[in-house]
């Protein structure tokens, strides 16, 4: 069993003993898809990045941000992540208002924080002016880039970008633009060493998850879907890197050139599965965990998993394993504006038979995470797989 590097201080040996004997015991059935057993909150993980985001007062300092994807890296991890809070969290738990509203907290729209044997640390880009900005820029202020997923590339990484625009003055009033991929060598994270063009043509926003088998990188991609959800798309390129050619799942057995003939991926009826934006597709024995939000209604807090037997599905029924009590009026912050989404497993960091998963935080009043600077940040679910006792139903 592997423990997460940045938790190796953090742990006791009655939690490793534990675990050891849970995973232990779990062998993968071909049969049938695993069945989550037990989910409990991996609060040391959370509190790790909780006390780094208020021990610093840099003002170019993590101290919140969303998506959390992680790619494993020499000597640790490189967390990804895009809507980003950099400089100080007060006392009392409140950051004061960003640099564009007067105040002195800088606020970025992608970054990194890699977590080696050292600690954690803070990794943006500059301006000319030396003050933090996005690890990738866009081409102006209504133009920027949201991170996706992440991984190895040699010593350094690929992360995938989506990226977006401003269409209006309102909150909402902002569309997708495109694929990029960004490279970074392992010496020099702060920028990446080439920004490419991905495809584009279809209206998929591409790496929503990576993934390497059999001397493949799978894409996932998210579409969004009318009404609340996204379908999720698959590519694949030959070899690690990304910038070859691509080829599409038709749903039809094969793969196309064409990205246009891109098929959307399917639920056990035949139709078409919805996920959320962001997910990931793990590889568990012979089964493959699709981990994403309840994307039948707006702004859930369920965490959902659904198996299939192939990275092209068809899945299984997702089902709910997870609600995250943060969220709404009832939940940790008593708000009915908080919400939770974007869920995604971090394989680097599990043992045998145990999913660990993140989830984001946020709210839709956005001074809320002014005032609670602790509202945005990720949050961190370990869950246990076992056998299902009973046949499961037939969907």
């Amino acid at each position: 069993m592997r423990t997460p590097r940045l938790l190796h201080r953090l742990r006791s040996p009655g939690l490793l003993v534990c675990a050891l004997v849970a995973t232990c015991a779990f062998v993968p059935s071909a049969a049938r898809p695993p069945e989550v057993t037990r989910v409990r909150a991996d609060a040391a993980t959370a509190r790790a990045f909780g006390r780094y985001a208020e021990r610093d007062r840099a003002p170019g300092h993590w101290t919140g941000g969303d998506s959390t994807y992680s790619v494993p890296v020499p000597g640790g991890e490189l967390w990804v992540f895009s809507d980003t809070f950099l400089g100080t969290v007060r006392p009392d738990g409140s950051r004061p208002p960003v640099t564009d509203d007067g105040g002195s907290t800088p606020f970025v729209h992608n970054s990194f924080v890699r977590w080696d044997a050292t600690g954690p640390h803070t990794v943006t880009g500059r301006d000319a002016a030396g003050a933090p900005t996005s690890v990738v820029s866009g081409a102006g202020p209504g133009d920027w880039y949201w991170s996706r997923a992440g991984i190895p590339d040699g010593g350094g990484v690929e992360v995938v970008y989506a990226r977006y625009a401003r269409t209006g003055p309102g909150p909402l009033d902002i569309a997708w633009r495109g694929n990029a991929l960004g490279r970074f060598g392992p010496g020099g994270m702060s920028r990446p060493r080439s920004l490419t063009p991905l495809p584009s043509s279809a209206g998929i926003s591409w790496g929503a998850w990576l993934s390497r088998e059999g001397g493949h990188t799978y894409v996932y991609g998210t579409e969004k879907a009318p009404g609340p959800g996204n379908h999720l798309h698959l590519a694949r390129v030959s070899g690690p890197d990304l910038r070859g050619p691509w080829q599409f799942w038709t749903g039809r057995g094969t793969w196309s050139r064409d990205e246009r003939r891109s098929a959307r991926l399917s639920g056990p009826d035949g139709s078409a599965l919805r996920a959320s934006d962001e997910l990931s597709v793990v590889r568990h024995g012979g089964w493959y965990a699709l981990c994403t939000q309840r994307a039948d209604q707006p702004f859930s807090a369920e965490v959902q998993l659904a198996w299939s037997r192939t990275p092209n599905g068809p899945f299984t029924r997702p089902r709910t394993v997870f609600t995250a009590p943060e969220a709404g009026p009832t939940g940790t912050y008593r708000n009915r504006n908080v919400f939770a989404y974007n869920p995604h497993e971090h394989p680097e960091l599990e043992g045998r038979g145990e999913l660990v998963v993140s989830y984001n935080v946020n709210s839709l009043v956005p001074d809320d995470v002014i005032r609670r600077a602790d509202i945005y940040r990720p949050r961190f679910l370990r869950m246990t797989l076992g056998h299902a006792q009973t046949a499961p139903p037939a969907s």
